[in-house]
């Protein structure tokens, strides 16, 4: 951390910097750095093997993708994204603003609580919605994000591939997904938007950790947070209306901002997306930590399994069948 520090000009030769380190990420250490003048940073470095159970490997060079992610984001839609203050390739570390607990708690942790808020949760899609676009209108940025092979190494082989190999039955499906993702290139993806990775900031939503940084198909970015508004339902039962409230919500205003295709091919893609994904984070590589209980894992399993052997087109009819599911 010390070396990159001083690599990206944030510490002197001589100086020493202290440094607490944050719990939360799977993928990089993070650290809250306090430099010798005074300023607060956060450090991020990158791990070549993630800290989950399964052998889970994916080059360290996704850093410099993530900084790239963070100066695109910042130019589409001001304040969505912490300042990028630095990036050194060597060490494998990024520096960027560093923003309080206090005063920008992370979405994850007011889910969990059961504040579900659906006007926070329009705004997350509108954001979304707004980088999208503005990537989408500068196609010469494909250049900056030659990352197929690391979007492939850490979301669709660990999320549907690798769920595949659980249920054989559905692995070419899951494959056809797979690869249909792979092939659809139109935008700026972050690769991650998940609640753990966006803060509710004073001035709306601010999304973090852009590891999987991809010029692609922004269909997954809507999917992979709506998929987590459905997981949460188990989380927090009492919640499970409001929260498929905001996904209907949050669904609404993404698809109200798409100019770049039709909304209604997009939303396709979605729909027809999440059900791979929501199995995946029970029986691929990444499971959320939270559902710990068979039939919960069950309710998931059975939902999603009918939804890959006849792919929905609309991601109202998702919401409506979970919600059927849990009695909500």
């Amino acid at each position: 951390m010390t070396a990159g520090l001083r690599a990206m000009g944030l510490l002197g030769r001589d100086a020493q910097a202290s440094g607490t380190p944050l719990a939360g990420g799977v993928s990089s250490d993070i650290w809250h750095v306090l430099l010798p003048d005074g300023r607060e940073v956060c450090v991020k470095r990158a791990l070549p093997k993630l800290k989950v159970a399964a052998d889970w490997r994916a080059p360290v060079i996704r850093n410099r993708y993530e900084a790239r992610w963070l100066a695109r984001a910042a130019e589409a839609a001001p304040g969505s994204a912490p300042a990028l203050l630095g990036q050194d390739e060597a060490t494998g570390t990024l520096a960027m603003q560093w923003l309080s607990p206090e005063g920008h708690p992370v979405w994850k942790a007011q889910l969990r609580d059961g504040d579900a808020d659906p006007a926070f949760a329009g705004e997350v899609g509108r954001r979304i919605a707004r980088i999208h676009a503005a990537a989408a209108a500068r196609p010469e940025l494909a250049s900056d994000f030659p990352t197929d092979s690391l979007f492939h190494a850490i979301r669709l082989e660990p999320y549907l591939l690798a769920t595949g190999n659980i249920h054989k039955d559905l692995a070419p499906a899951l494959a056809a997904l797979a690869t249909r993702t792979a092939a659809t290139k139109l935008t700026l993806v972050h690769g991650d938007v998940s609640p753990k990775n966006i803060l509710v900031g004073p001035n709306g939503p601010i999304f973090l950790d852009a590891e999987c940084a991809w010029w692609g198909d922004p269909a997954f970015d809507l999917a992979f947070c709506l998929n987590h508004l459905l997981l949460k339902c188990l989380w927090v039962p009492a919640a499970a209306p409001r929260l498929l409230h905001c996904f209907e919500v949050l669904a609404t205003a993404y698809l109200a901002g798409v100019a770049w295709e039709a909304p209604a091919t997009l939303e396709s893609r979605a729909a027809s997306l999440l059900p791979g994904l929501f199995l995946a984070r029970v029986d691929g590589k990444s499971p959320v930590e939270y559902l710990t209980d068979d039939n919960d894992k069950n309710r998931v399993r059975r939902v999603a399994r009918a939804m890959l052997t006849c792919p929905p087109d609309r991601l109202r009819t998702i919401g409506l069948a979970w919600g059927e599911e849990i009695g909500a």
